[in-house]
């Protein structure tokens, strides 16, 4: 428990212990910075930070899972970064300040997860929206969960250098049990959506990939080519028809396939939440399977890895979808599938990635989860 290892590193006793969930995302990826809709659920697994504050304007840091780290030490008066995983939690109290909430004092955070580093789950938006969640009740500050989902998402993009969307930090602000959230992340509308009986299976591939690499803020750049070249706001203001119609005006051939990726991504999306909400996991699970091949084809963010899993799990029976999730160039699958598959999913997928690859894949069967909270201890 964070609170046990915070008294005993820092000597006193923690007055906030905050969790804040991973997230997957079932469908609609690489949508959310263009305009358009997602469709994630918060997981089980998360980030729990214990903290209490200080008199004085040191800011102190523990994590137990970078423990080679020992305590990170910054100063208010200096945020700069270090290059370390801390500058996450500090980049959201320089964002907290930007909007108008400044730190009088500094604090002490004990921080732990079970968010296997590297694969695509959003440990950095956990990260970021507990951090966020133990300060608004160790300071008493007037946000709301939505605002701490945007505040984590400004320091990402402002002070870590990643040019993310809302999706993850929203998914595990606001994350709620049996549920995904069809998002819309231009207006934050949302809606819940009951997973009702599917089981949800994550299979990490092993291959760790870095939101922080130039690709990932490429295809940034290519979508506001399209967009410029399309003459809209943003891509996901089209709907296919209108794209097919006018996708000879981008010139470039990259960008073009970079465009139609997320305007079907983003239609997909929509229907794959009508499809849960008319239980129909066969039609959701066709179109799990349609974003990968659009994923690997259109927006080239797969590796073999992911395609490996991907095509196996599809020709599994009890198996409606399967297909990455998250950023790419490594990380996780997503599999839907009837809950009598999963100990044959598990068996079958472990076996074939040892022999193709050669190590066994670590599986984690997952539930839809409540997002992010706290309590004073």
């Amino acid at each position: 428990m964070n609170a046990a290892a915070f008294e005993t590193i820092f000597e006193k006793q923690p007055e906030v212990v905050g969790f804040a969930p991973g997230r997957v995302n079932l469908i609609g990826e690489h949508t959310d910075y263009n305009g358009g809709h997602v469709f994630p659920c918060a997981l089980q697994m998360g980030i729990t930070c214990a903290a209490a504050r200080r008199t004085d304007g040191t800011l102190r840091f523990v994590s137990e899972n970078f423990c080679s780290t020992g305590i990170v030490e910054y100063a208010l008066a200096d945020l700069s970064p270090q290059g370390v995983w801390a500058d996450y939690p500090v980049g959201v109290i320089r964002a907290f300040a930007a909007y108008g909430y400044p730190l009088e004092h500094g604090a002490d955070f004990y921080f732990s997860g079970d968010l296997p580093d590297g694969a695509g789950l959003s440990s950095s938006a956990a990260l970021e929206v507990v951090t966020g969640t133990v300060l608004r009740d160790l300071f008493s500050l007037p946000v709301t969960k939505q605002e701490i989902a945007l505040i984590g998402q400004f320091a990402e993009n402002r002070f870590i250098g990643v040019n993310c969307g809302i999706m993850d930090q929203f998914a595990s602000a606001m994350g709620k049990s049996g549920c995904a959230i069809l998002l819309h992340a231009g207006t934050l509308a949302y809606e819940y959506a009951p997973l009702g009986s599917a089981a949800l299976v994550i299979v990490n591939s092993g291959v760790k990939h870095s939101l922080a690499a130039s690709a990932y803020n490429d295809r940034r750049r290519e979508c506001e080519a399209a967009c410029s070249a399309l003459r809209v706001s943003t891509l996901c203001a089209l709907t296919p028809e209108e794209f097919e119609r006018n996708r000879h005006l981008i010139s470039d051939p990259v960008c073009r396939k970079r465009a139609k990726h997320v305007i079907y991504e983003n239609r997909r999306a929509l229907d794959g939440a009508a499809a849960l909400r008319r239980g129909d996991l066969a039609a959701f699970g066709a179109l799990m399977n349609a974003s990968h091949a659009s994923l690997r084809d259109d927006y080239e963010v797969s590796c073999a890895e992911l395609d490996f899993l991907a095509e196996t799990a599809q020709k599994i029976d009890g198996v409606y979808g399967a297909r990455m999730t998250g950023g790419g160039f490594g990380g996780c699958t997503v599999n839907l599938m009837e809950p009598a598959a999963v100990e044959r999913f598990v068996t079958t997928m472990q076996a074939a990635y040892a022999e193709r690859f050669g190590f066994v894949p670590e599986i984690y069967p997952i539930t839809a989860a409540d997002g992010a909270r706290s309590e004073r201890v």
